[in-house]
């Protein structure tokens, strides 16, 4: 246990060494969604005065879904990670090593949750410099665990398709799942004044929980019920794309 511990750190670090060793590559991840927040701010600020937003301030409405954003593309760029591993043979290299595929595939998906951490420390330094209130503590901590088992998920959806098609091409494919995810939900309007075919996709759509409560920890206090749903959201969300994820690390190279 110790030995399988200690490779699952091994490759967690090495992806946060990507971040110092090609700091271009986390630029999308940080620069995307923070674009996304200071635009949509600036052109659709004032829809947070009609009823039903809960704040007057639109940053703040908005704020948890520039974190989901990071998070997804940060995902995203784990599979496109790991899809150049393979074409540059390492990742073949590292199978032969006497270590289980899931360890493995644990310390690759591993690395999303805490390189999520970049985009969400300098999203949160923006929005609070544009006048989004400070949650407290307890809030902040949960929003940012939601973040990163968001980002955990998607760093599984990344994989699947890295092992699947083994190439760095298949990156879009990576990225529409994980932007899409957070696009049909109750981003940018209340669920209520959506359109109806959005509002039904967004009902069912499970990212929406977690946007609701981090959203609610932000603009009221996070609820224990809405706590629980977007726990239960992430976590289904992490089971069904590791389950597809194990099942290519076990085909891979078989």
């Amino acid at each position: 246990m110790t030995g399988e511990l200690r490779v699952t750190w091994a490759l967690m670090r090495r992806g946060l060494n990507e971040v110092l060793r090609v700091p271009g590559a986390s630029i999308p991840g940080v620069l995307a969604p923070t674009i996304f927040l200071l635009g949509l701010s600036a052109v659709f600020g004032e829809a947070a005065q009609l009823p039903g937003y809960g704040t007057t301030n639109f940053t703040q409405f908005i704020v948890g879904v520039s974190l989901l954003q990071g998070a997804g593309f940060t995902g995203a760029a784990t599979g496109v990670n790991l899809a150049r591993d393979i074409e540059r043979g390492w990742f073949d290299r590292l199978l032969l090593a006497p270590t289980p595929r899931m360890v493995v595939l644990l310390g690759i998906v591993g690395s999303a949750a805490l390189r999520c951490l970049l985009p969400v420390a300098f999203l949160l330094a923006v929005a609070f410099a544009l006048g989004v209130p400070w949650p407290g503590l307890p809030d902040l901590v949960v929003s940012v665990l939601l973040v990163m088992g968001f980002a955990t998920a998607m760093a599984c959806w990344g994989t699947v398709i890295a092992l699947r098609f083994q190439t760095q091409q298949a990156a879009p494919l990576m990225q529409a799942v994980a932007f899409s995810s957070v696009l049909f939900t109750a981003a940018y309007a209340p669920l209520d004044l959506l359109a109806g075919w959005l509002q039904v996709i967004a009902t069912i759509n499970p990212t929406t929980y977690v946007i609701e409560a981090i959203r609610a920890g932000f603009i009221t206090e996070m609820s224990l019920e809405q706590l629980g749903w977007a726990v239960l959201a992430d976590v289904g969300m992490l089971a069904f794309f590791a389950v597809l994820a194990i099942r290519g690390m076990r085909r891979i190279g078989r």
